[in-house]
């Protein structure tokens, strides 16, 4: 009988996102490339009496406030889809993301505990139901239930895989500032809109392509998050400036920027440089790849 297993619930990057009017259910049509990096939270499960969530790490306390975690959502949703109830496991959640940070943190987390849980429990759902249950967090459910480098389009849920994609090395940063989605898109709706318009892929998928293709796409969300929040706008230059940064962009509705590297140790360094500086935000370099 399985004990306990865990796993990473991968940070999800828009590497670019291009955003539609709201459309008339109230949705934002989108198009976007998204890939995911080697850091995250980590997600255990463990088979227990009753359902049950711990929250541990360093950002932790940011889980305190009102609203259902969304681990809990989602494990109800199986239980439901499953007929058992409420999935008798006990999930810890080590937040090592920061909080509304554009990462698919909570999504992710929901994707790695649904799972974990469909193994612990030995539960007979296959992908394609495993998939609607993840749908009940939000958009991103499906996209981070099996993290790897995809197309999602119409609301986030129409997701065409990109296995040729290259590992793209870069480090991510976020200002310790919170950038609440529905604000983000309440500024957009305000402002000049864009199209959800899905460009032609590059011509090549070497990684240098690749960077300069993305380098001429956009995220519709920038202009809007750097408005109302200054320090992701200040982050993004402190990135830029960065030596062996080639490309720098916020990820999903911020605050998080991430900035591209052409191998794994200009990444290296431009986090050490970075975290050895004043800054003092959250940094990581990571490798984005399936």
């Amino acid at each position: 009988m399985v004990t306990a297993v865990s796993d990473l619930a991968r940070a999800k990057v828009n590497l670019f996102l291009h955003v539609g009017p709201v459309d008339a259910q109230g949705y934002h049509p989108l198009a976007t490339l998204v890939a995911f990096a080697d850091i995250g939270d980590r997600i255990t499960v463990a088979p227990a009496d009753r359902l049950s969530l711990t929250v541990t790490g360093p950002f932790a306390a940011g889980l305190d406030g009102p609203g259902e975690n969304l681990i809990l959502t989602a494990l109800r949703a199986l239980g439901h889809a499953c007929a058992i109830g409420e999935p008798p496991v006990a999930v810890t959640l080590d937040k090592r993301l920061p909080i509304a940070a554009g990462l698919g943190g909570g999504s992710s987390d929901a994707g790695t505990a649904l799972r974990l849980t469909r193994q612990v429990l030995a539960l007979p759902i296959d992908d394609a139901a495993l998939s609607r249950v993840a749908a009940t967090v939000g958009a991103d459910g499906p996209m981070c239930l099996f993290p790897r480098s995809a197309w999602a389009e119409g609301r986030g849920d129409v997701l065409t895989p990109e296995p040729s994609l290259p590992p793209l090395f870069g480090l991510l940063v976020n200002p310790g500032v919170p950038s609440p989605t529905g604000a983000v898109y309440r500024a957009y709706d305000d402002g000049p809109l864009q199209s959800a318009d899905r460009p032609a892929p590059p011509r090549s998928w070497e990684t240098d392509q690749v960077i300069a293709w993305l380098a001429a796409q956009r995220n519709d969300l920038q202009g809007p998050a750097v408005s109302r929040t200054p320090a992701i706008g200040q982050t993004l230059t402190t990135v830029a400036a960065l030596p062996g940064v080639i490309l720098t962009r916020m990820s999903g509705s911020g605050a998080t920027v991430f900035g591209l590297c052409r191998d794994h140790a200009a990444a290296e360094q431009a986090a050490t440089l970075l975290c050895s500086s004043q800054y003092k935000g959250w940094v990581s370099a990571c490798v984005l790849s399936d």
